[in-house]
């Protein structure tokens, strides 16, 4: 085996073994694996409570309070540095909190005055880049972390995971004759063969194409949704975490943002960041006059924002609906860019500095320079302060930001003049 091999394999050795269910010590009785179906397991509900993680100076994670109940698939979403591979590492006992705690089942296992060890957490961990040996064979790779069983026993057990995921004719391959999303089964299979009831999941899409990707989610999701293992999901991908999440939880500078299902994200963000995640927006930065925003489509209230202040009104592209001349504000058709099933139009609306951007069928889209009409559905315009822009953070989201948000929707839009 090559030299630049072996600090990494030795490392990965030492890991998996402490994060199966319990080395050395007498295993719950196996279940019988049915092939193609994944063995049950019993849930546990994982919850990190104001955790902090400091690297010397740096604060990493700031007061971090999460609750996932049982057989609840939570995907953590956040940019590059946020703190959410730090926090799945804590969770799984790699790490350990600098503040607060992280609780299995309302037990600590990390504290001020208590640490549990990887191994008696029963914590599944999946790498970003699979992490499998290039040594062992596929078998041998999914076997690894069931130490605690006769070599007999965790061959059966390797073998009927990778049933599971379909891989079980490889099982005496090598990983380098698999491809991409074939090693990501392997990976899946070796994390969940010990049955643990927390599952952790470090961006495990992220090297695959498209198409490849959202097949391998849906085929993940049904799998974690038969173990009924508890899961939590680290991604950067908005679409992603919509598509696999019960929850979201969005993560900026170490802290959360806000959390709930997607469709409460998307209509009530709890800033710009947030807004951004899951609409194209239009933002057009607009002064505060008598306590509300006049625009062409009418006045949105604005509570919590003094005269003078300049607020940023948020139209998301959807909700542009284009008509012929007449059919509401005069515009213009600046650009059409093709984009399949869809066009994009930038449109020189009246009483707009900036053009309007939206989204009209394929087919349905007027040429360059097109005289046409456009309305504005008011219930899906958003208003945050403007200081919200320049860096995508606030003082203190969800209080002035929320309170300017439920203001905008509860003003019906007076008709424009």
């Amino acid at each position: 085996m090559g030299e630049r091999y072996k600090p990494w394999i030795s490392q990965v050795k030492a890991l998996l073994p402490r994060l199966a269910n319990g080395r050395g010590k007498a295993r719950r009785p196996l279940a019988t694996a049915v092939p193609g179906r994944a063995a049950a397991t019993i849930a546990a509900k994982l919850a990190f409570d104001r955790v902090e993680r400091r690297f010397g100076a740096a604060q990493v994670l700031e007061g971090f309070s999460l609750e996932i109940a049982p057989a609840e698939v939570v995907c953590l979403l956040g940019p590059s540095g946020s703190g959410k591979t730090t926090l799945l590492r804590i969770a799984a006992g790699i790490e350990k909190p600098t503040g607060g705690r992280v609780l299995i089942n309302d037990l600590e296992v990390a504290g001020p005055g208590r640490f549990v060890p990887p191994e008696k957490r029963n914590v599944g961990l999946m790498f970003q880049d699979f992490a499998l040996f290039p040594h062992l064979s596929i078998r041998d790779n999914v076997a690894f972390g069931l130490k605690s069983l006769p070599r007999e026993d965790a061959a059966r057990e390797a073998l009927a995971a990778l049933a599971r995921v379909g891989l079980e004719r490889y099982a005496g391959d090598f990983p380098h004759t698999l491809s991409g999303g074939e090693q990501q089964r392997v990976a899946l299979a070796r994390a969940l063969a010990p049955r643990p009831a927390v599952m952790l999941m470090d961006e495990p899409f992220s090297g695959l194409d498209v198409q490849l990707r959202e097949r391998l989610q849906e085929e993940t999701l049904q799998l974690l949704r038969e173990t009924r293992a508890t899961c939590l999901i680290v991604t950067h991908a908005p679409a992603e975490a919509i598509r696999l999440g019960d929850r979201i939880a969005v993560m900026r500078g170490g802290r959360l943002v806000q959390s709930g299902r997607t469709e409460a994200l998307y209509r009530d963000p709890a800033d710009l960041f947030v807004a951004r995640l899951f609409s194209e927006i239009n933002e057009i930065p607009v002064p505060v006059l008598g306590g509300a925003l006049r625009t062409p489509i009418g006045t949105f209230v604005v509570p919590g924002l003094a005269d003078g202040d300049t607020a940023v009104l948020c139209i998301r592209r959807r909700a542009i609906r284009v008509g012929g001349p007449g059919e509401g504000l005069p515009g213009r058709v600046l650009h059409v860019q093709f984009l399949g099933d869809q066009a994009v139009l930038e449109i020189a609306t009246e009483g707009f500095e900036r053009p309007l951007i939206t989204l009209v069928r394929e087919g349905e889209q007027p040429p360059r320079g097109a005289e046409v009409g456009v309305s504005v559905d008011p219930e899906s315009v958003l208003v945050f302060p403007a200081e919200t822009v320049a860096d995508g953070q606030s003082a203190a989201p969800g209080t002035a930001v929320q309170a300017a948000v439920q203001g905008a929707r509860a003003a019906r839009p007076s008709p424009k003049q």
